[in-house]
């Protein structure tokens, strides 16, 4: 009698396609995850240090204080009635007022135990009123004056960065073909300006282009009165943003170009290039597959700090050119010690360099296949 033999059962291929694509599913779903939570702890803890920095500890809720105070001793002394009760009942009718306005506006408990629930209303933009700043419409709402502020801002930034992306690429990959050249040369000696930040840069183009040739406007983002067409409305935008614009493009093309000019040339020395040469593909395919793949990791890195940067630069360019968005507003509260203000636009830039490094991963994907987002890192 012989003994049967029992062959095992092998997977098919499309149950294992569909393992592996749950693995990934799974593997992705952790990784967003810790991603975000690592970055929700990071943004809380820098609200949070705004919130004590912004009210200096306290000190800020005792100069509140005095304006209540003030406003409605103001308020008591305009008024006939009582301006005829006794001193004594005058002061005690001020400091009744006083202590229901505090009870209003949250002041009677502790700056320490108001820091954490006014936490929780920043994470959301749900601060109330601003103290002295208003929307375009004359709202007091934090929410509506910063939601106001954010699309020039993102129009703006948006527009510079994605031409200085483009032309620092464009030109850097042509430098690294004519090492040596004049151009290249140029760029180098040029690499250095770029230490002026870009509001530097803007006060010159208005002297020139706005005070002496008088081509352009010195600031604002649309001319008074708007534009009723929505074609007129694009023209004078974009006018308005050509001086912005290149102020931010001139304090940072040289040096990027330079950067990047530099990691192509590296790539481009590297064994597997020249073998490539040596098979005979063409010079496009070379530059497209085996120098600008392999280098874009690094360029999106260094771009993406670029962005980082120049959003805090915002404050003072924004405030240069007149422009309305969220650095000219950070500026205002500033200045006028407006707290919901301040913290809200620091939650929104939290929130801005948050999404910049959540998304810098995914993007590390896309370029490059070797890449595994929440994997182990790049396999050879």
């Amino acid at each position: 009698m012989t003994e049967a033999t029992q062959s095992p059962v092998t997977a098919s291929p499309s149950s294992l396609e569909k393992k592996a694509a749950a693995s990934t599913l799974s593997r992705l779903a952790k990784y967003t995850l810790v991603k975000i939570l690592t970055l929700g702890i990071t943004i809380v803890i820098g609200v949070y240090l705004t919130i004590i920095i912004a009210n200096m500890g306290g000190e800020v809720d005792n100069i509140r204080r005095g304006e209540i105070r003030e406003r409605i001793a103001l308020g008591v002394s305009m008024n006939q009635e009582m301006r005829r009760l006794p001193a004594e009942e005058r002061n005690k009718l001020i400091n009744d007022m006083v202590r229901l306005e505090e009870k209003r506006l949250g002041m009677d408990r502790p700056f320490i135990l108001r820091s954490f629930s006014y936490l929780a209303d920043a994470m959301s933009l749900n601060l109330g009123r601003a103290q002295y700043l208003t929307s375009d419409s004359g709202s007091k709402t934090v929410r509506l004056i910063i939601l106001e502020r954010l699309p020039p801002t993102l129009v703006l930034f948006g527009t510079a960065n994605l031409l200085l992306f483009f032309s620092a690429l464009f030109i850097a990959l042509g430098l690294s073909r004519h090492y040596g050249s004049f151009f290249d040369r140029l760029v180098i000696a040029l690499a250095p300006t770029s230490a002026a930040p870009g509001w530097f840069y803007g006060i010159f183009l208005i002297l020139i282009f706005a005070a002496v040739l008088n081509v352009l406007p010195y600031g604002g983002m649309v001319d008074a009165p708007v534009p009723d067409t929505t074609i007129g409305y694009a023209l004078s935008l974009l006018k308005h943003m050509i001086l912005p614009t290149l102020a931010i493009f001139m304090s940072s093309i040289f040096v990027t170009i330079y950067g990047w000019r530099t990691f192509f040339l590296i790539f481009s020395s590297e064994d597997y290039v020249e073998m490539a040469k040596a098979k005979g593909l063409s010079s496009q395919m070379i530059e497209r597959r085996y120098i600008l793949r392999p280098t874009m990791p690094n360029i999106i890195t260094n771009f993406a700090l670029l962005i980082i940067g120049l959003w805090f630069g915002a404050i003072i360019l924004e405030t240069v050119f007149n422009w309305p968005g969220l650095g000219r507003l950070f500026y205002r509260a500033i200045g006028l010690f407006d707290t919901p203000v301040i913290v809200g636009e620091t939650a929104i830039y939290a929130y801005l360099l948050a999404i910049t490094v959540f998304l810098l991963d995914f993007i590390y994907a896309l370029v490059d296949p070797r890449v595994k987002v929440g994997g182990e890192g790049p396999k050879a």
